[in-house]
């Protein structure tokens, strides 16, 4: 067993080494000097006969409003969310107290910190990762990723010292009856965690989608222009909802699922008298995380040994080879926390008396190599590199309807193998070691968390410098190394998508399972009407919660349309106007953070209303339809969408033959699907994993109040 002091260097350590890892890196990349690389310019391109410093400039000038674009938008939505956090406190504090408001306030800061550096980072480094690109392959590919992995890793070394402040603040600050206690109170900070994660998934997902589905109907569709056409006037709103949806969005979603997964854990590990008696055993789930950063770094180290970029084909092995090599040498990592910070066996409540350390260890890799598995079968099924992308890509030959339907069925059917492997983690893990097993798994599964933010950040960093590159004028073998990086960035971020779901529904099981306990909920049982009834609301509300999403997206792309329908004919005519670039980046914000309020509404709202309204078995019942209708929906939806759009790049690079390239009947029935997939993919699907959580979490935090209005059979108070 690890003495007190190791485990507090351990926990503190490694996420001090990530803050600087980080720092280091974002100074490699302010390094990259913007200067054209002039005796490396392609002397056949027609477009780089320009002058190297007026392309430059532009680069510049283009990255520049990007950056403002970004920046206003986040400071627009943080000040919706400052609204929010005081309101919220206020609740909280009448329903649980100062110490769970305080974890609160800590949890959304936090959260909003992380958001707001991996915005700086990303829309700082797209354009040296456009510039490098201009010298060769591997120079792109490492700038982008060296922005990546500052995200990644700052992101998670924040979240766990800001948690292991709060763990110790909490136990001299306040007077607590229990460990358990003082980990219910902590579960604010997930909560916190989560909160913004809904507005950054929701209110990130519309923007993107608004611009990127009205710069194509508009663009594309009506005057042919290529995506990144700087004269439509929506292409800088697409590049800024690129890092708004992936890298503020996502980088939230999987702050959340760190914070109330590690909550989740910290709650059932101080409520087993075993574990809350030694302090290396009840920080056992910090652990995780907190190694977990150092097993990034050396992941970092070996990559460019390992998986060398040096063509096109070599860069998605890289990428992927990432998430390999985290998963590999995260497995002896966690046998020896484990060994080495549990007693050999410990209680962990009735019909769990004897748990033995090495079944905690299983339970973490069930979840790890799980999460490696569901990403691998979503890049199966969203990849055009093997058959289902491609027989959608068939059948847009005939029409755009035959695709949407094959479209519809691979999501369905990419819903198998995950739900097979949450089912298999949480069966294994749950018979070994209660709901302590599922929160367990839920860790494993974030336990490479460092490496899928690095190649989620990777995504649009490399989606925005083909858009750089495009707008610029760069010649065309710089855009052909930047369409390679996006690429494989499409690739990653399918698979960054499972991972995320995944997780979520670990998590919402191991919040859920706190959740029995601090509202004393001994059963869940479906014959009894108010759990059936709560059941039944609970599957419906991720299919309302999409179809607002979705109409969201459809209104204000509308709005997009009819700006840039507007504008082109004078664009496009002998006046040819300057694109008002600034006015759709304006539409985006507005109807974002406007159509946000009502899906989070229904999210934060329904488990109070069933929790305090119609007591503690419709509130089991909610959570519990929520988790399963959530993970089917969030999955099949990505998914399809994800294949649309891969099935158009596919058609798009010859894929189908030189006959049906851009132009042809296919391509424009491929430009359909991928149209409509769009907020399947990158709003709705993706936000369901707040549904999952954030229900759960608000669930936990409020789980006293709620069994206090409950009646001795677990029904409604008033029919006490």
């Amino acid at each position: 067993m690890l003495d007190s002091l190791t485990v507090n260097a351990l926990i503190a350590g490694p996420p001090v080494l990530g803050i600087l890892w980080s720092a280091k890196e974002w100074i490699s990349v302010s390094k990259v000097k913007l200067d054209g690389h002039p005796e490396l310019l392609a002397k056949q391109d027609s477009k780089a006969q320009r002058n190297a410093q007026d392309i430059v400039s532009e680069m510049s000038k283009i990255a520049r409003t990007i950056q403002d674009g970004a920046m206003s938008f986040l400071f627009a939505e943080y000040t919706y969310m400052a609204v929010y956090i005081v309101l919220f406190s206020l609740i909280l504090i009448f329903f649980t107290g100062v110490p769970t408001t305080v974890a609160f306030v800590v949890g959304a800061i936090t959260s909003i910190l992380c958001g707001w550096i991996g915005m700086r980072i990303a829309v700082y480094t797209n354009v040296r990762t456009t510039h490098q690109c201009w010298k060769d392959l591997k120079s792109g590919f490492d700038v982008s990723i060296q922005g990546g992995c500052v995200m990644g890793l700052s992101l998670v070394s924040i979240g766990v010292l800001a948690l292991f402040a709060i763990v110790l603040v909490f136990k001299r600050a306040f007077h607590f009856e229990s460990p358990e206690a003082m980990f219910e109170a902590i579960a604010g900070y997930g909560l916190g965690g989560s909160s913004i994660a809904l507005f950054g998934r929701v209110g990130g997902g519309i923007y993107t989608k608004a611009a990127d589905v009205g710069a194509d109907l508009s663009g594309k569709n009506d005057y042919g222009l290529e995506e990144d056409d700087y004269r439509n006037p929506a292409c800088i709103a697409d590049n800024v909802g690129d890092n708004v949806g992936d890298i503020a969005g996502m980088g939230a979603d999987l702050f959340g699922s760190f914070a109330e997964s590690t909550c989740a854990a910290l709650v059932l590990a101080g409520s087993s008298p075993d574990l809350a008696s030694r302090w290396c055993a009840l920080m056992y789930p910090v652990l995780i995380s907190s190694t977990g950063i150092v097993v990034g770094l050396l992941t970092l180290l070996l990559q460019s040994c390992i998986y060398p970029v040096r063509d096109m084909p070599s860069v998605e092995k890289a990428l992927k080879g990432i998430l390999v090599i985290s998963t590999i040498l995260m497995t002896p990592v966690v046998v020896a926390l484990s060994k080495y910070c549990l007693p050999e066996t410990f209680s962990m409540g009735e019909g769990y008396e004897e748990v033995q350390w090495w079944y905690c260890a299983m339970s973490i890799m069930l979840g790890l190599w799980s999460g490696l598995l569901i990403g691998f079968v979503t890049e199966y099924y969203t990849s055009h590199s093997y058959s289902p992308v491609r027989e959608i890509a068939e059948t847009q030959k005939q029409s755009a309807a035959t695709g949407i339907i094959y479209g519809l069925a691979l999501g369905y059917l990419s819903c198998i193998v995950p739900v097979l492997s949450l089912g298999l983690t949480i069966l294994v893990a749950h018979s070994l070691c209660g709901m302590f097993g599922v929160a367990l798994g839920a860790l494993g599964m974030l336990g490479t968390m460092t490496m899928a933010l690095t190649i989620d950040a990777y995504g649009p960093i490399s989606d925005n410098a083909g858009g750089i590159a495009e707008m610029a004028g760069l010649p065309e073998t710089v855009r052909g190394l930047t369409d390679c990086l996006d690429a494989a960035g499409n690739t990653t971020a399918a698979i960054g998508k499972g991972f995320a779901i995944g997780s979520a529904a670990l998590v919402s099981l191991a919040l859920f399972g706190a959740f029995t306990v601090r509202a004393r909920v001994a059963t869940v049982d479906i014959l009894n009407p108010w759990v059936f009834t709560g059941l039944l609301f609970g599957a419906m509300m991720p299919y309302a919660f999409a179809a607002w999403t979705m109409k969201s997206v459809g209104t204000a792309a509308n709005d997009m349309v009819k700006e840039c329908l507007k504008q082109f004919p004078k664009i496009m005519g002998p006046e040819q106007m300057t694109p008002d670039y600034e006015r759709c980046i304006r539409i985006s914000t507005e109807a974002s953070l406007r159509e946000m309020l009502a899906p989070g509404a229904l999210v934060i709202l329904s488990p109070l209303v069933a929790g305090l309204g119609f007591g503690k078995n419709a509130c089991a019942g909610l959570l519990s339809g929520a988790l399963v209708s959530s993970v089917q929906l969030a999955i099949s939806m990505s998914n399809t969408g994800g294949a649309w759009d891969n099935s158009k790049k596919y058609i798009s690079a010859g894929g189908l033959g030189k006959e049906f390239v851009k132009g042809s009947e296919a391509h424009k029935n491929s430009v359909t699907g991928d149209t409509v997939g769009d907020p399947l993919k990158d709003t709705s699907g993706p936000a369901l994993n707040i549904v999952m959580k954030l229900t759960a979490i608000i669930s936990l935090v409020f789980g006293s109040a709620i069994n206090d209005f409950s009646s001795p059979n677990g029904g409604p108070f008033w029919l006490h």
